[in-house]
């Protein structure tokens, strides 16, 4: 069996390629061992914001009284929202077989291993092709905190299958993923603590925004230990004890349930990478150039594997230029304004860079900065709530990153994202006529 183009992984960016290699008229086979759609669409990025939807509009019931509206006992059902959640993932698993299947691409169920670069093995098949794709995702990174392996812990999995509300959880964590399931829970009720051993929770995004965020969440009930480090866990019939060190001592915070979630690295076990010998990072990374191809031509790298940015829309953007390179269409990856963002309530959003980024490079820089207030929709539709929109230019007025805090936040910074990507600068956004009243007119203001 030949083919132009192999796969292996059908998460974002293995999904992605093989429909648009598919769609350019190119024989294609994706494989994929577990289910279509990967970490983001099984148990990552979509289930998660269905749940944290379920979240959002209990919270708008609880609070609707703010907006002049009655509701009197304003309940949920766990199970219930985890079936939804199922539920919305089967129909996008769907759409994404059928999308493959009405572009010719041949689907593949089974682990995938690597003879050479031309040559795949799974089960008892050999596939041969001109171009090798690999986009095997990455990982849960578990720590080794002595007593850990002797602890019913959570991972981002198990709790997206949960359907008992416990009665506090301690989540060792603060990032992206800690801080959504930190919401969520937050919103059903529990006594959630996060344990963090950065000073600030979300590394990576905007200091100043995570640090307002953090302070509302502290508002609501959730404890948080900052520069913490966790130096044990261990199990009793009062249930899960984490037990830290700070600047000023030790200490241990009991919960029902713990929830590890201090990050995920790439996956390069089990199907036979070694047998590329490719070049990779000082990071241990595989090394890509502008077109992901890696140190071995024909052979490219997309999504969680080569380490840049691990993001789905990162992934889909990266095999989209490797699809282009491989029809000889030009095309070239740029990393300038990947946006990033959690999902809790409000949202927090940011793309380019940010000032701890654009301090440690040593480029000066100047502020703009405007309370979401400015925008009337905002004020119509957050009641007592703040925001912030936070611009960063160079001297010149060129857009060098853009963070936001409050809702729509996700919706909204792909227009910062498009200014950064095209080195636009401030006063160009007053150049284009906004609807009126929308969140995004904040842009118009600064």
């Amino acid at each position: 069996m030949k083919y132009q183009l192999a796969i292996i992984g059908g998460g974002p960016a293995g999904y992605t390629a093989a429909e648009a290699a598919g769609k350019a008229g190119l024989s294609v086979v994706l494989f994929e061992k577990k289910s279509l759609g990967g970490v983001c669409l099984n148990e990552g990025c979509i289930p998660t914001k269905t749940l944290l939807y379920s979240a959002k509009v209990y919270d708008y019931a609880r609070h609707a009284s703010k907006y002049a509206v009655n509701v009197p006992e304003a309940s949920f059902d766990l199970g219930k929202i985890i079936a939804r959640k199922q539920k919305v993932v089967r129909k996008l698993v769907l759409g994404i077989k059928s999308k493959l299947t009405a572009h010719g691409v041949n689907i593949v169920t089974g682990e995938a291993v690597i003879a050479d670069s031309h040559t795949v093995r799974c089960g008892e098949e050999t596939y041969e092709c001109e171009n090798l794709m690999l986009c095997t995702g990455s990982e849960t990174f578990i720590p080794p905190i002595p007593g850990l392996e002797n602890v019913d812990y959570w991972t981002h999995r198990d709790a997206l299958d949960n359907k008992e509300v416990p009665a506090s959880l301690a989540i060792v964590g603060g990032g992206v993923i800690g801080m959504e399931f930190a919401s969520f829970f937050c919103s059903l009720g529990v006594q959630v603590t996060v344990i963090e051993m950065m000073d600030e929770i979300l590394g990576g995004m905007d200091k100043e925004l995570s640090a307002l965020l953090r302070a509302d969440y502290a508002k609501r009930g959730i404890k948080f230990l900052l520069s913490t480090k966790v130096t044990g866990i261990s199990k009793d019939e009062a249930g899960v004890t984490v037990s830290y060190e700070q600047a000023d001592g030790a200490g241990s915070v009991q919960a029902a349930k713990v929830l590890m979630s201090v990050g995920r690295r790439p996956v390069t076990k089990g199907y036979g990478l070694e047998n590329l010998g490719l070049e990779v990072t000082e990071r241990r990374c595989i090394k890509v150039d502008e077109h992901m191809q890696s140190s071995v031509p024909g052979v490219y790298v997309c999504g969680d594997l080569n380490g840049v940015s691990l993001l789905a829309h990162t992934a889909v953007r990266e095999a989209e230029v490797a699809v282009h390179h491989i029809l000889g269409k030009e095309d070239a990856m740029s990393y300038r304004a990947i946006p990033g963002v959690v999902y809790t309530n409000p949202e927090i959003a940011g793309a380019g860079m940010t000032e701890e980024a654009l301090k440690a490079a040593g480029m000066s820089y100047n502020i703009v900065k405007l309370p979401m207030a400015y925008s009337g929709r905002f004020v119509a539709e957050n009641e007592g709530v703040n925001g912030v929109c936070k611009v960063l230019t160079a001297e010149d007025g060129t857009v060098l990153g853009a963070h936001l805090l409050g809702n729509p936040a996700s919706e909204l910074v792909v227009l910062a994202g498009m200014a950064i990507e095209d080195r636009r600068k401030l006063e160009d956004w007053k150049r284009y006529v906004f609807p009126h009243p929308t969140v995004g007119e904040i842009f118009r203001e600064l």
